[in-house]
């Protein structure tokens, strides 16, 4: 009986956090309505989401404000506004702020003065004393921290022990394994998620996940790590992001079969926000392009510009990627 009751409860450590706005965002130059930021968020409070990320915390000396909508930079002030204080935390607040492409020192203001909870900090394996620099920056702000270190299907495994070890000495919450180019099987997820976990459970830190939908597998690698003990796991609505997308929020929520969880509301808000994206001509998910450099463990940048072509000669695309290696 007391192994029936174990299957059938739930993790209460378990956070669930939409990356919607922000991966989303590079699919349309972060170019959001207000309604749409605002009927997400209210969204997120009724399906029981722990986490919504907003965007990015760009630098404007890098980007040009004037091509991209508000949630590539997250001004506090800009969240104030379509969103509130948030006062309530009924969902918390995400931003995600990029290793040399913020200017976090000046951007990000004190937890006191800013209506987000959460800094989610990423970083490639060779950038790591800059995420250290932001991590205990953001902390002494009062901020919740993650450490997010990208496309690690292409780092050695030696390197990324150095940088577990590394971060697991900061004072960071959460190391998050993120799969890229979505080029990582679940067998390989397992395995990734035992070497994490060996560094977590040593310096007390929690895991998360972010994957991506190059071969149809950002669901399945998701709940493969869910598994394997990671608590804080990614999605998007309708599987919106970069590419070929994301976990989708709407399997997500229904694997996880927590009663405070509400699928319903996400497809309420896919049938009349996400749909019409589509409709206006986003284009996200996942496709052949996306399948082969996924394949072939490659920034998906490539598939991208094939895609926006609208080409269809997928074994010419194909050898082109090869010769590139």
């Amino acid at each position: 009986m007391k192994e029936l009751s174990a299957l059938m409860g739930v993790r209460e450590s378990i956070r669930v956090i939409d990356a919607t706005l922000r991966d989303g965002g590079i699919v349309n130059d972060f170019m959001f309505t207000d309604e749409f930021v605002k009927e997400l968020y209210k969204t997120n409070i009724a399906a029981g989401v722990d986490y919504m990320e907003v965007g990015y915390k760009a630098s404007k000396k890098i980007f040009d404000k004037t091509k991209f909508g508000k949630w590539k930079f997250c001004d506090d002030e800009d969240i104030f506004k379509v969103i509130g204080d948030n006062a309530d935390k009924k969902v918390k607040l995400a931003v995600m702020a990029d290793v040399g492409r913020c200017d976090f020192k000046e951007d990000i203001r004190p937890k006191s003065e800013s209506p987000v909870d959460l800094i989610r900090v990423a970083c490639y394996v060779h950038q790591i004393p800059g995420a250290l620099e932001i991590i205990e920056d953001a902390k002494k702000k009062g901020y919740e921290v993650s450490c997010n270190i990208m496309a690690i299907s292409t780092a050695q495994e030696g390197d990324i022990k150095v940088a577990l070890d590394m971060i697991g000495q900061s004072p960071a919450d959460c190391i998050y394994i993120v799969d890229s180019y979505g080029s990582i099987f679940p067998e390989q997820m397992q395995r990734i998620c035992a070497l994490y976990k060996e560094y977590a459970d040593k310096h007390g830190k929690q895991l998360g996940i972010h994957a991506h939908n190059n071969q149809q597998l950002a669901f399945a690698n998701t709940i493969e790590a869910c598994g394997d003990g990671v608590d804080w796991l990614d999605a998007t609505y309708n599987g919106m992001g970069r590419g070929a997308g994301n976990c989708f929020m709407e399997n997500l929520l229904a694997f996880l079969k927590n009663p405070k969880y509400k699928v319903y509301e996400t497809l309420k808000f896919i049938e009349k926000y996400m749909l019409q994206l589509k409709k206006d001509g986003v284009v996200w998910g996942y496709d052949v392009p996306y399948l082969v450099t996924g394949y072939l463990n490659q920034h998906p940048r490539a598939a991208m510009a094939f895609s926006k072509d609208k080409r269809t000669d997928y074994s010419k695309f194909f050898d082109e990627v090869i010769a590139q290696e």
